[in-house]
């Protein structure tokens, strides 16, 4: 397992005793103290001298450890280095030769940055390399290549929102990636399950110091799916205070969520407003040409030939999202590389028929909805999925899409798709109108369990 990197506790520490000593005795005895490295349970600080390093651990050391060990929530132990030569104004890297010379003589030694080991919590292949844009992702790809470069300063916090399997974990781990690999900003990458999990475990322990200053002394905050902060009032409390901690020391917080903040059920109303005051981008499904560009990217990374015919397969039965997309060709890049033969279109079909029939069936339940509330209203499913607005068609467009809510777990982007490409924010407008109308009419609720009842028939002849 990784280990904890304490430097912010270093800084709050510092940032403390300034306040404590005041700025002439702070001046005298911390600004030439460097923070190296954490090691295990432990800070590693670097002195000008042996002189400097026994006068501070004399009379600062007990003091250093107490603040320390509040911050983390644990002991502390402190190390020292002596690093000759050392200036608050250098690097905090010990190993510091020639860093401005633009001399490269041989008998000068390399200083080279050394290669960062990938992330522990994050996947090495989510970069932005391996992210294919189309019209579907463009704003939102920029957008996170922009806060990787300045994490912290625009677009802060930053909303990934979509539809299952849409890309929104690989962009935001692109971002995290990217941000671990060319600066020293801390990155802290988890999922609500995991974020929620910590802390229960940390009020059981009573460790909520060492809980709250994990994730309120980091540089770039990525969580993932926070809709399953949903009706969880005490989460939600601690992640709002998490959240404003960063966002006032300008560290860069990233979500995703699988629908826009407003149709989060139960949540904080303040985490709402803040998320709907800045950037929120909506992944929506990719287009043919995307999907195929994916399906040759993914092949040509696995080093395996997949013919244009079998990609046009693919890309014509899976349209809803990028991870059964996939999943769909991973099945035959595993049937060569087992049979050691290429795939050819009649294999494609036999090895994917039932993956394209289970699809068919999962998204069959909008259909269902769209064909009863049809037949309902003496209508077409076409009608429901035209551009026709007369008030005959308008009402039971709406009502279909408010019952697709409900019943199911679409999110309004999807909904949208489903009935003619339609905003999501048209799908939320539609929902909100029905629910009014509930309201006033008490004889509308009945309708719509009849038509419900009519969905679940139907939908268990299918």
């Amino acid at each position: 397992m990784a280990e904890l990197d304490y430097e912010g506790f270093w800084g709050e520490t510092l940032r403390q005793l300034r306040t404590e000593l005041g700025e002439e005795e702070f001046t005298a005895w911390f600004t030439d103290i460097k923070y190296l490295r954490s090691g295990k349970n432990s800070v590693v600080l670097g002195f000008p001298s042996n002189l400097h390093r026994d006068k501070v651990k004399a009379r600062y050391q007990n003091g250093i450890k107490a603040k320390l060990k509040k911050l983390a929530g644990g002991d502390i132990a402190l190390e020292f280095e002596i690093v000759p030569g050392s200036k608050a104004e250098e690097t905090n890297n010990p190993v510091n030769i020639a860093a401005d010379s633009t001399s490269h003589s041989s008998e000068s030694p390399s200083v080279k940055k050394p290669h960062k080991k990938n992330h522990p919590h994050m996947r090495d292949d989510f970069t932005f390399e391996k992210y294919i844009i189309g019209e579907n992702n463009n704003f939102a790809a920029n957008a996170a290549i922009a806060i990787s470069r300045n994490p912290g300063t625009a677009y802060n916090p930053f909303l990934i929102y979509g539809g299952v399997g849409l890309g929104k974990t690989h962009l935001m781990q692109a971002i995290g990636n990217y941000i671990h690999e060319s600066s020293e900003h801390k990155v802290i990458y988890v999922t609500s399950e995991d974020f929620l999990n910590e802390y229960v475990l940390a009020i059981r322990e009573k460790e909520m110091p060492a809980f709250k200053n994990k994730f309120r002394y980091t540089d770039v905050l990525l969580i993932d799916d926070i809709q399953f902060f949903q009706e969880k009032e005490q989460i939600q409390e601690e992640f709002f205070h998490t959240f404003n901690t960063l966002i006032n020391a300008k560290k860069q917080i990233v979500v995703t969520c699988d629908r826009p903040p407003s149709e989060l059920k139960k949540f904080n109303d303040r985490l709402i407003s803040r998320f709907e005051q800045n950037l929120r981008v909506d992944l929506q499904p990719p287009r043919y040409e995307v999907r195929c560009a994916i399906l040759k990217s993914t092949a040509e990374s696995h080093g395996v030939v997949i013919s244009d015919e079998v990609i046009d397969l693919i890309s014509k039965n899976i349209s809803s999202n990028i991870r059964d997309l996939i999943g769909a060709l991973k099945t035959l890049i595993c049937y060569t590389e087992i049979m050691g033969q290429p795939v050819t279109l009649d294999i494609a079909q036999q090895k994917l028929r039932d993956i394209f029939a289970s699809r068919r069936q999962a998204n069959l339940s909008i259909e269902i909805i769209q064909k009863v509330v049809a037949d309902y209203y003496s209508l077409s499913s076409n009608d429901l999925k035209g551009k026709k607005r007369n008030q005959k068609i308008v009402y039971p467009r709406q009502l279909s899409m408010y019952i697709c809510r409900e019943m199911t777990d679409f999110s309004t982007t999807e909904i949208g798709e489903a009935f003619g490409g339609r905003d999501h924010t048209t799908v939320m407008h539609s929902i909100e109108k029905i629910q009014g109308l509930l309201i006033t009419d008490p004889s509308l609720d009945s309708t719509i369990e009849n038509i419900k009842r009519q969905i679940k028939e139907l939908n268990a002849k299918s």
